[in-house]
């Protein structure tokens, strides 16, 4: 497939509960079929264990294109299900932060995502794993998980994309140091172990958070997981990271490790919830591994941040 009309079929799976979903899924539906996108099944749902199964129904009835409207977790759900299968996904970003859009250069809006729809390229994207579960954008442990628990659906609607610098500001309040020990199954580094941390996080993609960014150099196709670990400190230090993550510049601040690798084992003491893409999911000790071109999606013509360009790894 290199673009959506050459679909045999499509399902559209909205996820009404994501900021937008509920109120754009009919308009979204008819912009994309009269642009000649062969839609053939529309589902709302409403809860993770009713996406889960409406995804795992639209694989197997045979779909060759699975457009998906929701937030990142919704996305990262879906990737899941397709990832080492000739179906190709499509993306409405329909959630509060919508970070794998942001890599992708998806627009943000209905016309726009539509059009990315029906009239973008086909691409390859790696998939990140931990413990087995999927995510698209950054897994982390630390002060980001403690957002995601201080970060209501509630909060979300109201503010929009302001409730992650009010669900921070909660959360940073809250939080406690912890130690974590690195270890590289590959051999390529040595095992590394870093005491009073603020958080650990694990990028495959490039922007996380509502639009930081995982470092200068991330890509979501590069198959590599981009790593860093930024050290506790006084709060007009962490003032000083917070104002560089925008353009990933905090890679560089002395109380910032980063580091690339293929795998990686993190373990924490005290054990830790791990947050995948907006989701508290798993728990430490983790094994993140990379997916490499494990996902067909359609961005836009314009898009170049990745590129149908080698081989995928062995389906997990």
């Amino acid at each position: 497939m290199k673009v959506a009309r050459d679909a045999r079929s499509a399902a559209v799976v909205i996820n009404a509960g994501s900021r937008r979903g509920a109120a754009v899924h009919g308009p979204a539906v008819d912009r994309m079929q009269k642009a000649g996108v062969p839609i053939s099944s529309v589902h709302q749902v409403v809860s993770g264990a009713e996406l889960a199964e409406t995804l795992d129904r639209v694989v197997d009835d045979g779909h060759d294109l699975i457009v998906v409207g929701g937030g990142d977790g919704t996305v990262s759900c879906a990737a899941g299900r397709v990832a080492g299968t000739d179906v190709t996904l499509a993306v409405l970003p329909l959630g509060t932060a919508n970070d794998l859009a942001r890599t992708l250069e998806i627009p943000n809006d209905l016309a726009g995502a539509c059009s990315a729809v029906s009239d973008g390229k086909v691409v390859d994207i790696d998939l990140g794993r931990a413990n087995g579960r999927p995510f698209l954008n950054v897994a982390s442990v630390g002060l980001s998980a403690g957002v995601t628990q201080a970060l209501s659906p509630a909060l979300k609607k109201r503010m929009g994309p302001l409730a992650y610098g009010v669900a921070t500001l909660r959360a940073y309040g809250r939080h406690r140091p912890f130690r974590a020990r690195l270890e590289f199954p590959e051999g390529d580094r040595e095992p590394l172990e870093l005491d009073n941390l603020l958080q650990v996080a694990v990028g495959n993609g490039r922007h996380y958070g509502g639009g930081s960014m995982v470092s200068p150099t991330a890509g979501i196709d590069d198959h590599t997981l981009d790593i860093y670990a930024i050290e506790a400190a006084p709060p007009w230090e962490h003032l000083k990271i917070a104002r560089m993550l925008k353009d990933g510049s905090f890679i560089n601040n002395d109380r910032v490790h980063h580091l690339t690798t293929r795998s990686v084992r993190v373990a924490t003491e005290p054990s830790l919830p791990v947050n995948l893409d907006g989701e508290l999911a798993t728990a430490t000790p983790t094994d993140f591994t990379i997916q490499r071109n494990a996902v067909h999606i359609l961005v836009p013509q314009s898009s170049t941040s990745a590129l149908l360009d080698g081989r995928r790894a062995p389906q997990e």
